[in-house]
């Protein structure tokens, strides 16, 4: 059995395509997923299964989602082993200053890094750094210049539809919780 991890993109944010958790959990659990748990309201899910077809399992998800909240969610399914071993190959700088934000792009499918990359264009060195591994892209950024930041405008821009993001500690969080299940 595999632990997984999903993403949902674009949920309960401005009042707007609202899920309960409390809901998805219960949803995820009658319909073939085990240990299930959930994490903040963003729509980050930690399951075990059975399958072990990523594109199977995100259809599944999106479907369930679908004909429960009536809701077209872009999901974004991730083997827990390899979200661990993207954070054990995070760039040294990732995460350690403490007047910075740190976040995690997941790049979600057919999207590449290398499109994303190219969209986004170049960093500004003297505001940000960006990094990746595998499909996870790492970019870190001082809050007092933040709003300076070429990777602040990836909001809006072509790329945004196929990239979900989430902050340093929701992530390690959910790290955490992977191990609980």
């Amino acid at each position: 059995m595999n632990k997984y991890i999903i993403l949902l993109r674009g949920i309960n944010v401005g009042g707007k395509n609202k899920v309960s958790m409390k809901e998805l959990k219960e949803l995820f659990e009658k319909n073939g997923f085990f240990s299930v748990i959930t994490y903040i309201n963003s729509g980050n899910l930690i399951f075990s299964s059975e399958d072990s077809d990523v594109e199977f399992l995100k259809s599944k998800c999106e479907e369930l989602i679908l004909e429960k909240f009536k809701l077209a969610i872009t999901v974004t399914v991730i083997l827990a082993d390899d979200l661990f071993e993207s954070l054990s190959n995070a760039p040294k700088w990732w995460d350690v200053d403490k007047e910075s934000k740190h976040n995690v792009l997941f790049v979600i499918p057919p999207m590449s890094v290398d499109e994303v990359f190219k969209e986004v264009g170049e960093i500004k060195p003297e505001y940000e750094k960006v990094g990746h591994y595998g499909r996870v892209i790492f970019w870190s950024a001082p809050i007092k210049t933040f709003s300076r930041t070429r990777w602040s405008k990836i909001v809006g821009s072509s790329v945004y539809n196929s990239i979900t993001i989430r902050n340093s500690n929701t992530v390690k969080k959910i790290l955490e919780l992977c191990k609980k299940v």
